[in-house]
């Protein structure tokens, strides 16, 4: 992820909450959702069977480029799917046809895709100037295009294999991002050579002033752009990329709800996260405004990761479960969430008496309580795990790595499927957080914001 170039728009409260006058219609899922040989004997007694001959190993595909589409094998190639790793044989439930690895050794996550019937972006992960990558230094550079010339040595035969991803937002942060953009091409015209068989793509975060023409004019050998883009930015993104002069296949390699830059704050700056509930909903919208713009669409993460908090970009809880993000892929995808299941929908979370309030504030030593309608549209039994952490004050730029917060359970006095409540906690700021799961596998959450003070009423 990253936020240099991103619309750093500033979301209302009051936008945000007036996602929950869509929730009625989303609380029950739309009805579109709805033997070997055997042996011989002997005198000498019986024999083994001879060995199955070996199988003959997949051939790799045919991948191009043809005007704004990929193809495989000759037809058009849809590329949806997700950015992260595991549970491949779900993602593919779900439609899926693609999985987007950042970097590594793509091998594994290859011969997994291949078992699962997926194609995969496998990324070549280009260091960031921003975390000291020195690309005026010739051994480092040259060390790097050996890490990738081995990679792609290795694995470009391999029939999973769909294109390679040169870097992720490698451009973000920079005063100056002339630099990066002739790195790409020398990874891009690097890899062109040693597998001409498979396209390169480049990640960029959002679009920005001008980055498109750049890339095009320093960067030839790229050829698909994949854009993280996060919120309403969804909603024009194809159009402003055929607008920048893009006109070769474009795939959103990340995308989610909402991101925590464009989120509105709470007076101390903690952002507010919409519940699971609320970003499927917008995840619905986005995800149709791609299709008709014919972008291929990556929800992140498939996986789990803190960033602000555990859930606001992770499709799935730290315990495993999925959210209704799920559904919302599936749906789109003509696929299935998995086991024919729904997740369950939070429809409010508020502050008792006093629902109008975008986060708890109460007095050092007062007790606070907020309240919770959660419902499941199969009727399966939930449960409620409530939880309480210190807020967040990392604010990473392109998703490095964060702190998960101290807890906090001594705050937390009671809670269950009405609601919580929070006493005893010193004078600070804290995020409450609620998971409910339907014992099936999947699950929703949300959190609201507080903060301990001593002020005077």
């Amino acid at each position: 992820m990253g936020v240099d170039g991103r619309q750093r728009r500033v979301t209302g409260f009051a936008a945000m909450i007036g996602l929950i006058v869509h929730l009625t219609a989303l609380i029950l899922p739309s009805p579109a959702a709805a033997a070997g040989a055997p042996g011989t004997a002997t005198a000498a007694g019986p024999q083994a069977a001879p060995p199955p001959p070996a199988s003959t190993p997949a051939a790799t595909a045919e991948v191009r480029v043809e005007g704004s589409h990929i193809l495989v094998n000759n037809e058009v190639f849809e590329v949806r799917g997700a950015a992260g790793a595991g549970r491949l044989d779900l993602l593919a439930g779900l439609g899926a046809t693609t999985i987007r690895t950042y970097g590594g050794d793509p091998g594994p996550i290859l011969d997994a895709a291949q078992k699962a019937g997926l194609k995969v972006i496998a990324g070549l992960w280009l260091s960031h100037p921003r975390l000291g990558a020195d690309y005026a230094d010739p051994a480092f550079v040259e060390r790097q295009l050996a890490e990738f010339r081995a990679t792609v040595e290795k694995y470009r035969d391999h029939p999973a294999l769909l294109m390679w991803g040169i870097g992720n937002e490698v451009e973000v942060d920079l005063a100056d991002d002339s630099k990066v953009w002739p790195e790409v091409e020398r990874v891009a015209a690097l890899v062109r050579r040693l597998d001409p068989a498979h396209p390169t793509l480049a990640v960029l975060a959002e679009l920005g002033e001008g980055k498109v023409a750049r890339l095009k004019a320093a960067a030839p050998s790229i050829q698909v752009l994949g854009v993280n883009s996060y919120g309403d930015a969804l909603l024009s993104l194809p159009a402003r990329a055929r607008q920048a002069g893009w006109t070769a296949p474009l795939l959103v390699t990340e995308m989610g709800a909402l991101g925590q830059w464009q989120a509105a704050t709470t007076p101390w700056g903690a952002p507010f996260e919409p519940s699971s509930t609320q970003k499927a909903i917008q995840l619905r919208r986005y995800l149709a405004a791609l299709k008709a713009g014919g972008a291929g669409p990556f929800p992140f993460l498939w996986g789990q990761k803190q960033e602000v908090t555990p859930s606001w970009h992770s499709l799935f809880l730290t315990t495993g479960e999925w959210t209704e993000a799920l559904e919302s892929m599936a749906e789109n995808w003509g696929g299935q969430a998995p086991g024919g299941n729904h997740a369950p929908r939070i429809a409010t979370l508020v502050v008792a008496g006093n629902e109008s309030a975008p986060f708890g504030s109460w007095r050092l030593g007062s007790t606070g309580e907020v309240r919770i309608k959660a419902v499941d549209p199969d009727g399966d039994p939930l449960a409620a795990h409530w939880s309480i952490r210190e807020e967040s004050t990392a604010r990473s730029v392109g998703g490095d790595p964060e702190v998960v917060p101290p807890a906090h359970p001594e705050g937390l006095k009671s809670g269950d499927l009405d609601g919580a409540v929070v006493s005893g906690l010193p004078i600070g700021h804290y995020r409450l957080f609620v998971e409910i799961r339907d014992g099936r596998g999947a699950a929703a959450t949300a959190n609201l914001p507080l903060e301990i003070h001593d002020r005077p009423d």
